[in-house]
């Protein structure tokens, strides 16, 4: 089992490719692969039967029968990303069969100590993430281009559009990452010309991923969201229905806890915020950074590169009144994507809470995720653990105060 890569800091100015970005796709694993050698047929089995197998309540018993596999025979990074990405849908299929009044404590070995040694190899953590769930997680339908998943759980065509439209906003950042490359060259070069091209460029790029977020509206049913795929994503940090975590059977004896799935791992956002010096508040920040360790270590590794140059430093001190504002520009859509953002929130899950709730009152409300009762366990938090309502805003607001006074 290896992983290629090469995670050393090189000097500025940056280059994608040392950092595991690609020039067409970002941060999304270029042409994933969409199946593993042979001998982990078992594992590809059970991940394409996954919606039926925890709809009938029979996937804990499909993985107790499961052979414990080697994951000597895995070679390079995208085979890596495929097992994990599988070994990671099975894993939370596992723990919220039952939804989450029927969890379990322990993951049992023949799927735990795989998971752990491929995500040690990966730098990842044993928990699906945003790096797996979206990142990996894609494959070309037909030659005109058309999308699909490929691995899924329940949730049918809304799970299926909430992961291609998070697709589609990472892929409408990329001109945004690499307008982050020409900015940090423009500046070590004090060519302004080309660092003001670079934010128009950027500016852009985050109007095109609030454009590609509202589609969310036309894929996604919020009751379907909230009832049946929300659980799906949750972990088991700062969650009540698993408050002593998990114990990986075979890895620890003591248990262990992990955030759910978060759109803050998305490394986009995190990489837009250092470049623009956005300064959050102490708890929001914390869990930002908390949320770095999610990525992968080389797209961690380029925002902690792109810290090292001021721009909005260099912004102020050039007395350019176009950079001012074409800077600026780029505070404001960062902003308005984050309001984009908390509107999401509000009608998929505050507005999709309360809808939940006045159907559970009704006499003849069905049990278990499949059927659509709602985790409440999470009702004012995100998949991630925090405070949502008040982490978005907070983090919108700061956003907003990192503007250079005209």
């Amino acid at each position: 089992m290896e992983a290629s890569g090469d995670t050393e800091e090189p000097p500025l100015p940056l280059a994608l490719a040392r950092f595991q970005v690609s020039e067409e796709f970002g941060f999304l694993l270029p042409d994933p692969l969409t199946e593993l050698p042979t001998a982990y047929g078992p594992w590809m089995d059970i991940a394409h039967q996954l919606p039926q197998l925890i709809e009938s309540h029979q996937l804990r018993s499909r993985v107790h029968q499961m052979p414990q596999l080697s994951t000597q025979h895995l070679r390079g990074r995208e085979e890596l990303h495929l097992a994990h990405l599988v070994l990671s849908f099975i894993t939370m299929g596992y723990v919220w069969q039952e939804g989450e009044e029927g969890t379990v404590q322990v993951l049992p070995r023949n799927l735990a100590v795989p998971y752990w040694e491929v995500s040690q190899a990966l730098g990842l953590p044993p928990i699906l993430s945003h790096a797996d769930f979206v990142l990996a997680n894609w494959r070309r339908k037909d030659p005109n281009g058309n999308l699909d998943t490929i691995i899924t759980l329940p949730g049918g065509e809304s799970l299926r559009g909430f992961i291609l439209v998070t697709l589609l906003v990472e892929k409408a950042a990329v001109p945004g990452i690499k307008a982050i490359i020409q900015a940090l060259g423009a500046i070590l070069q004090c060519d302004e010309e080309t660092l003001h091209r670079a934010l128009e460029e950027l500016a852009g790029a985050i109007q095109a991923m609030s454009e590609a977020l509202r589609r969310m509206h036309d894929y996604v049913d919020p009751e379907v969201f909230y009832s049946v795929i929300r659980i799906f994503l949750s972990g088991w940090k700062d969650n009540p229905a698993m408050p002593h975590g998990l114990i990986y059977e075979g890895v620890s004896p003591e248990p262990m806890a992990f955030s759910g799935g978060s759109a803050a791992q998305s490394t986009v956002l995190h990489a837009f915020d250092e470049l623009l010096g956005i300064c959050h508040r102490d708890h929001s920040a914390a869990f930002l950074h908390r949320m770095r360790d999610y990525m992968p270590p080389a797209h961690r590794a380029f925002v902690e590169q792109i810290r090292r140059v001021s721009l909005k430093q260099h912004v102020l001190c050039s007395g350019d009144a176009r950079l001012r504002a074409a800077f600026n520009r780029c505070v404001s859509a960062l902003a308005a994507f984050r309001s984009c953002h908390i509107a999401i929130v509000t009608k998929y899950i505050a507005t999709a809470a309360a809808r939940a709730k006045a159907r559970q009152a009704e006499p003849g409300a069905r049990a278990g995720p499949s059927a659509g009762k709602p985790p409440s366990a999470l009702e004012g938090k995100g998949t991630g653990g925090s405070h949502i309502f008040s982490f978005l805003k907070s983090v919108r607001d700061t956003t907003r105060e990192g503007m250079i006074s005209v």
